[in-house]
């Protein structure tokens, strides 16, 4: 896969976005294994923008490190400082379900209820009120009222 190339003004956005970042991967001795790729891809995923920390002296072997994973994981190599290495790779739009038939879930609702005598404090009681229920002003739980569907927008 080839690596995504980015302006130096994208580049630079995403260099002030990490740096606030802590390494996520760690890179031992063992160097780039199968396992080491598969996490730094699943943190690519999960994160979009990564720091992996490399524990190698070798400068020449981070670099190619850096060009190794840009190439085979899709991602663009923003910054290798030291020895942590920065890559990022835009992250994938999760799909959401939409259910047409769900209802809204139970809330909790504090109501006050007033003494007649004016010296006393309130009464509070918590109320829990369902996605088909409504609170009247007085404090009591009704059910709502079904929506009647338009024959028309029916036939349709």
């Amino acid at each position: 896969m080839p690596q995504i190339t980015l302006t130096p003004a994208q580049r630079k956005v995403h260099r002030a976005d990490a740096h606030h970042l802590d390494p996520v991967v760690l890179v031992g001795g063992d160097g780039l294994s199968a396992s080491v790729k598969k996490e730094i891809d699943n943190a690519l995923k999960a994160h979009g923008l990564i720091k992996v920390r490399v524990f190698n002296d070798d400068r020449a072997a981070r670099e190619l490190m850096l060009k190794t994973l840009a190439d085979e994981l899709d991602a663009a190599p923003i910054q290798h400082i030291g020895k942590l290495l920065v890559l990022w790779r835009p992250m994938p739009e999760k799909e959401k379900a939409t259910d047409e038939e769900r209802m809204p879930g139970p809330r909790d609702v504090k109501v006050l209820k007033f003494s007649k005598r004016g010296g006393q404090r309130p009464e509070v009681k918590v109320v829990r009120v369902l996605g088909n229920q409504r609170l009247t002003p007085g404090g009591q739980v009704k059910r709502a009222k079904v929506m009647k569907k338009s024959i028309k927008k029916s036939a349709q």
